[in-house]
């Protein structure tokens, strides 16, 4: 029999005890257990309900179950235990071996005594326990002398581990303002101890910072709120530490930490409120229509979808003329213009603005409401406009044999500024670059330049300009489409060259040809051609017209009988009338050439054939007529030659020649009094005392900027439409007429009008003037100039030269 000297020990007669009462099948008064497992054949027997034979086997040792505390650290081996067979009788005959988990690492046995020792340190958290097995053997033959039992070595607990936050530290939120015990988050504390022995794995939390504000229970580790109306506004972020102690809090226990950060999280909680209650803003009338005019901001405590705003215009005279949006990213109220705006109609707006929140939270609706107010005063200021144009698009029509100067439209604007500055005409030229118009610079009077084509260009869209007199940046536009009405000015005519060809056996009344004609006219009533032979070729006896009164007419033989040798090409003159006002006629030629046909009309041959000389050229004759023809080169030659001789020599000999240089002489007297007739000299004279009809002419090769000209003309000055139609009408005669004198002049003449500062000009009439002109020097600059002198020292002046 195995025994152990720990028998007194009260745990391992517990685990004896239990094993003993867990198998139930051996005699209670047997204080021994067998070490070899019952057979699962013998314990399915013991467990039927069927009576058993039992046969005991006696067993020469038994043990029970070994426990040896955790951690030791002492220096000598930490004893477990003893083994021992009553076959032993202490003579060392008998040798213990010790075999399984740990044996000979952990574990030792010394082999005569039995005694079990533990030569490492021992850890319940690494391992709780292990099964070893024992066996005695004769130490002098090696046979066993007992079978071989398997027995466990646990290993007891002691409170060497503290608790841990395996998931910590915790991050959590929970709504701001929410009741007393609304659960944050619960936190969970793991001990390695273990859980059934003893209080070393009990866990306890309490919390060491975070009151008032937080708390946790004691058992489950859930945080919950401890104070009412906690405001995220006041306070945002909370730190709270949580502890859990093992030993059920006990002094002694040991303890460890976590730290959870906890958030308050927004609600809407707090009305906006604009912090100040006016807001003094402007804007320039020029301001384009969307365009920023101002913000305003009603403050939120609030942030996210509880502190999104939505402002709208609420009353205010200024509803129609302005408009507020809502900037997403910083809830701002974005004033902006609605419409376009006049410093001379309405100065000044008054707008009443409302911020308010669109997510409310009913339970907090008590502390609304969530909405304010705020007033927007907006003041217009005034900007110097372009001048305007009324109406902003004109639409003429023109026939096109109007004269030129013609006025065909009043273009009319006027300065929208409160001053009404005086306004200037002028016509964009990339919009008219042939010049087909002129526009007066002061009365806006729109006229004709130079003589229209419908045929030409049938549409025009020029541009009319617009300048402020005193401040030239400020300019306006308009545009102005002129439809060129048609007027019967193109006489029909053939629209191609027609040829046609009569058979010599052709026969009277033969239609030999069908001709039409083209008119680039397009008359309302549409086109009709009447078709007549000219008169010259009224009474033709060879062929005749008819017209088919569909714009076509046929050509038709009057007799037979046609030779090619008497007359192989005729000359048909037809005379094309139109139906326009005025009938306009031309008269085109038809071709008709005179063929040799066969029995179906097809055509042989439409020349004439060559009669053939029966006499052919000898060969004398051959080299007399080569001989003339080079005769005829040798005097061509020595003719060319001769001309060049005759070409290098002057034909002018100056006696004061030198050979160095050579003098170019021009012998022109200048155009005299031919000069004058490239424009009229009443055009000269002065309007106060020009008769009616007179007028300043313009040759307008430069047109002077209309800037310029501006700061001359003053704003009562006007020019009559006849003075006008007179100028444009010589300006288009010189400008067509390229061979007027004088060639290289600049013909520029300004129309001052009555009322100018500068007055005339002109020399002209000069006598009368105040002032008196001295042309006495003349007589000092050679004889050249003696004539001039005389005629301008005459008593009677210059204008009594005309």
């Amino acid at each position: 029999t195995w025994t152990s000297d720990r028998m007194s020990n009260a745990k391992s007669w517990l685990g004896l005890g239990l094993s003993l009462y867990f198998w139930g099948l051996m005699d209670l008064t047997t204080t021994v257990l067998s070490s070899t497992p019952t057979p699962p054949g013998k314990l399915k027997a013991l467990l039927s309900d069927k009576p058993q034979l039992h046969s005991r086997t006696k067993r020469s040792w038994v043990w029970n179950q070994f426990f040896v505390l955790e951690e030791y650290t002492g220096t000598d081996p930490l004893y477990v235990g003893k083994l021992h067979s009553d076959m032993d009788r202490g003579d060392g005959s008998i040798k213990y071996i010790l075999s399984g988990e740990g044996a000979g690492i952990v574990f030792t046995i010394d082999d005569t005594t039995g005694d079990i020792h533990a030569i490492q340190r021992l850890d319940r958290e690494e391992r709780a326990q292990y099964t070893l097995r024992a066996q005695a053997l004769d130490r002098r033959t090696g046979r066993p002398m007992e079978p071989e039992s398997e027995f466990i070595i646990k290993i007891q607990d002691i409170n060497d581990n503290e608790p841990k936050f395996l998931d910590g530290p915790y991050i959590a939120n929970v709504p701001e303002m929410s009741p007393v015990g609304t659960s944050v988050i619960q936190v969970t504390a793991t001990d390695a101890d273990d859980p059934t022995y003893g209080n070393s794995a009990r866990v306890v939390y309490s919390i060491l910072q975070g009151q008032p504000y937080f708390s946790v229970d004691s058992k489950t580790g859930v945080i919950r709120t401890a104070l009412t109306n906690m405001d995220r506004e006041a306070k945002e972020y909370y730190e709270v530490i949580i502890q859990a102690k093992d030993m059920g809090g006990q002094l002694g226990g040991l303890s460890g930490t976590t730290t959870v950060n906890i958030t308050l999280s927004d609600v809407n909680d707090n009305p906006p409120r604009f912090p100040q209650k006016h807001y003094q803003m402007s804007v320039l009338e020029s301001a384009p229509v969307s365009s920023t005019v101002g913000r305003v901001f009603a403050k939120d405590l609030d942030e996210g979808i509880n502190a999104e705003m939505k402002y709208t215009i609420v009353d205010g005279d200024g509803a129609d003329a302005f408009d507020i949006n809502t900037d997403p990213n910083f809830q701002v109220g974005i004033i902006t213009v609605k419409k376009p705006l006049s410093f001379e109609s309405k100065k000044s707006y008054t707008l009443k603005v409302e911020g308010a929140n669109p997510h409310l939270e009913m339970r907090f609706l008590n502390l609304g409401p969530f909405q304010d107010t705020t007033t927007v005063h907006i003041s217009v200021e005034d900007v110097d406009e372009p001048p305007v144009f009324e109406p902003g698009f004109y639409f003429v029509e023109v026939p096109e044999d109007v004269t030129i100067g013609t006025t065909i439209q009043i273009i009319s604007a006027k300065d929208p500024d409160v001053t009404n500055n005086s306004i200037r005409y002028s016509i964009d030229r990339n919009s008219d670059p042939g010049r087909f118009f002129y526009v007066d610079i002061t009365t806006g009077a729109l006229m004709t330049a130079r003589p229209l084509d419908r045929e030409e260009f049938s549409w025009h869209n020029i541009t009319i300009l617009a300048m402020e007199m005193n401040n030239p940046s400020q300019v306006g536009s308009v545009s102005v489409t002129i439809k060129v009405l048609d007027v019967n000015d193109n006489a029909p005519e053939f629209p191609r060259f027609y040829e046609a060809f009569v058979c010599e056996n052709a026969k009277s009344g033969q239609l030999i040809q069908t001709v039409s004609a083209v008119d680039h006219d397009d008359p309302h009533t549409g086109q009709h051609f009447y078709y007549s032979l000219a008169p010259e070729a009224a009474n033709n006896p060879n062929f005749t017209i008819r017209d088919n009164q569909d714009n076509t007419a046929r050509i038709l033989t009057r007799r037979s009988g046609f030779r090619q040798q008497e007359q192989s090409i005729f000359y048909l003159p037809i005379l094309i009338s139109d139906n326009g006002q005025p009938v306009l006629s031309s008269t085109g030629t038809l071709t008709i050439q005179v063929c040799s046909c066969d029995d179906n009309g097809h055509v042989l041959s439409c020349s004439p054939e060559a009669y053939l000389l029966p006499v052919t050229l000898s060969r004398g004759a051959l080299i007399a007529i080569l001989g003339c023809i080079f005769v005829l080169l040798a005097v061509l030659v020595l003719l060319i030659l001769s001309m060049r001789r005759h070409r290098k020599q002057p034909y002018i000999i100056d006696n004061d020649e030198n050979i160095h240089e050579n003098i170019v002489r021009y012998d022109d007297e200048g155009g005299g009094e031919e000069d004058t007739e490239a424009f009229d000299i009443a055009a000269l004279w002065n309007p106060r005392e020009a008769q009616v009809g007179g007028a300043p002419k313009s040759r307008q090769d430069m047109l002077p900027e209309i800037e310029s000209l501006s700061r001359h003309v003053p704003q009562t000055c006007s020019v009559s439409s006849t003075v006008h139609s007179y100028v444009l009408a010589k300006l288009y005669e010189a400008d067509m007429d390229l061979w007027a004198p004088p060639f290289d002049s600049l013909q520029t003449y300004m129309f001052e009008g009555d009322g100018s500062v500068a007055g005339s000009l002109s020399s002209l009439q000069s006598a009368t003037s105040d002032s008196e002109q001295n042309f006495d020097f003349l007589t000092d600059w050679g004889p050249r100039f003696r004539k001039l002198a005389e005629l301008y020292g005459a008593s009677e002046g210059p204008a009594s030269l005309w």
